[in-house]
């Protein structure tokens, strides 16, 4: 490969990573890109239950008809799957049309949804997916091997589409027969079955997207439950039920239940809100702390139903351990000694609602450390001031100063209201140990930019930053996720904190090679003990999310995988719909 594509692959590599790893203000409710969100490929015990203040009635019988209208937090660019921005509300909307590869179940295990078979070979560098027969898309061509491999070609893999920097791991996709196909990686990969749970794992009609050109994005054509009728940008996207959908329920009965599903964007979380407290929607979606307070609070007065979950996602700050004075540990463990993060967690609304956060998974999951928790420095001024002071009178220390000269550096965040207040809690918390903190209030864009860096700098992708307001995690396996954040800086751009160690690297190898959830755990563990030591990262809470509905509303949060397995409900407020009723 040429040096300039190969630069310029890592460029893309870096930019998909960090969209799934959103890195914006740790108070934003932006998601992570689910074109970039794989997650574990291995059996693990059980994961959190959904908290549900006002739950629904799992005896009921489900009833067909009505229509559902639901507040989205977001609109979206395109339902081209190669091209869309799929944040947490693209996914809520594809679902009702797209079906996926591969699912997450509640158990935290990949299950396969449209295959009925993901397999590897010994060594894990290829994986072959079967197809379940019969299944056609809206427009009456057949769901096959051909299909996929023309996705995969003509779009995910072509020019521009944002699904580029996901799929470098792949080599070739082989089909084997009419229903069986094969991906053959770059290396080996346990974690791979989690991509095809995101938008690479939707397959589209190949025929209609050609036929549609340009506007494929805009009438989607999938396999999933119901069809798109039409879509008014920024106004309103109305499916209709798919009378010939492929999935029946445990009693043999056709699915879907609704007739008509009404997705309108509402930015304004009070309007989203209110829209159904007064029955005028029938569903709402927030990853806003304040706003899931308020869903709370009137589930408890039993005004509407309100489906919490915790995710993996968490607000933090990011310090770059290749530029000075964030590259000595002492600093940065003196930073984090410093922060309150419960404070912290309250200028953000969360209070009562975000925990706060130790590591890059949630109490909710599986792959969550209760020795990482208590490894992470709580708040302590004290010891950040000790530690601060052994750095400040160091005559070798790294920012090159007079020993005894304070210590200075930038803090970026976005123009957001309260990610400025969230930056001046930071820098208040600073101040108080000793550290001499300026603020930048710069575009996200500005942000991205110069925490990537370079593939031209020494060493390359160093980026031009000191600590910068970020979110990070998302429902990943472990794997995607921390080698992604944590790999070898050399060959690894979206490493943005620029920290590594080789005790880390054979971490990652063990999770790379293995499927065995408890010798996998083990290695997650040992990573989040040496991060806590290290301390690259910051967090702040987790990001609890909210999908708050009507009384009528059932099975939100109970949609299942073929074969009743139960999915993992609504966590990072996303659903699927193919199970949803009204109760009359």
């Amino acid at each position: 490969m040429a040096l300039a594509s190969r630069k310029m692959r890592l460029v893309f590599q870096a930019l998909a990573v960090i969209m799934a790893f959103s890195l914006v203000a740790a108070c934003s409710s932006d998601s992570s890109d689910d074109a970039n969100k794989p997650s574990s490929s291995t059996t693990a015990p059980a994961g959190g239950e959904i908290e549900t203040d006002e739950p629904d009635e799992p005896g009921e019988t489900p009833e067909y008809g009505g229509k559902v209208v639901v507040g989205l937090e977001a609109e979206t660019n395109s339902y081209q799957p190669a091209w869309g921005t799929f944040g947490n509300s693209g996914m809520l909307v594809a679902r009702s049309f797209f079906d996926p590869i591969a699912a997450r179940g509640g158990d935290g295990e990949i299950y396969p949804f449209l295959a009925e078979s993901i397999e590897p070979n010994d060594d894990l560098t290829e994986w072959t997916v079967t197809l379940r027969p019969n299944i056609k898309f809206h427009d009456g061509t057949p769901l096959d091997a051909e299909t996929v491999k023309a996705n995969f070609e003509e779009y995910l893999t072509a020019d521009g589409a944002r699904t580029i920097g996901t799929l470098t791991v792949v080599k070739e996709l082989r089909v084997d027969d009419e229903l069986s196909y094969t991906y053959v990686l770059e290396n080996g990969n346990a974690a791979f079955p989690d991509l095809l749970t995101g938008v690479v794992g939707m397959p589209f009609s190949i025929e209609a997207c050609r036929a549609a050109g340009e506007a494929c994005g805009d009438q989607p054509v999938g396999t999933g439950p119901f069809i798109v009728d039409r879509w008014q940008r920024d106004n309103e996207l109305v499916v209709k039920r798919n009378p010939d959908y492929w999935r029946t329920d445990d009693a043999g009965n056709q699915l879907p239940y609704l007739d008509e599903i009404v997705f309108r964007p509402i930015p304004d979380e009070d309007t989203r809100f209110q829209a159904v407290r007064s029955g005028d929607h029938q569903v709402g979606q927030t990853l806003r702390q304040t706003a899931v307070r308020m869903a709370q609070e009137a589930a408890e007065r039993g005004e509407i139903q309100s489906f919490q979950a915790l995710g993996n996602n968490g607000g933090s700050n990011i310090y770059n351990t290749g530029i000075p004075p964030t590259d000595d540990v002492r600093v940065r463990r003196a930073m984090a000694y410093a922060l309150n993060q419960s404070a912290l967690v309250a200028v953000l609304g969360g209070e009562g609602i975000s925990p706060n956060q130790t590591q890059f998974f949630s109490p909710d999951s599986p792959w969550y450390s209760d020795k990482v928790a208590a490894a992470w420095p709580t708040n302590d001024p004290e010891k950040g001031r000790e530690l601060l002071e052994e750095y400040v009178n160091d005559p070798d220390r790294s920012d090159g100063k007079a020993a005894g000269a304070p210590v200075t550096l930038e803090l970026m965040c976005p123009p957001d209201p309260s990610a400025e207040a969230l930056a001046q809690g930071y820098q208040s918390m600073w101040k108080e140990i000793g550290i001499d903190v300026t603020i930048a209030t710069l575009e996200q864009a500005i942000i991205v930019t110069r925490v990537i860096g370079g593939p031209d700098t020494t060493p390359p992708f160093l980026g031009d930053f000191q600590t910068t307001c970020f979110r990070a995690g998302g429902e990943s396996d472990p794997y995607t996720t921390l080698k992604s954040a944590f790999g070898n800086p050399a060959s690894e751009p979206a490493n943005v904190s620029n920290y590594w160690s080789e005790d880390l690297a054979e971490q990652l190898e063990i999770l790379r090679s293995n499927t065995d959830f408890s010798t996998r755990y083990a290695a997650v563990e040992a990573i989040g003990m040496e991060l806590a030591e290290n301390v690259p990262f910051s967090w702040t809470g987790s990001t609890a999310t909210s999908l708050f509905t009507t009384n009528d509303v059932r099975n939100l949060e109970r949609w299942t995988i073929p074969g009743g397995i139960a999915g993992n409900g609504v966590i990072a407020a996303e659903s699927f719909w193919t199970e949803v009723w009204l109760a009359k």
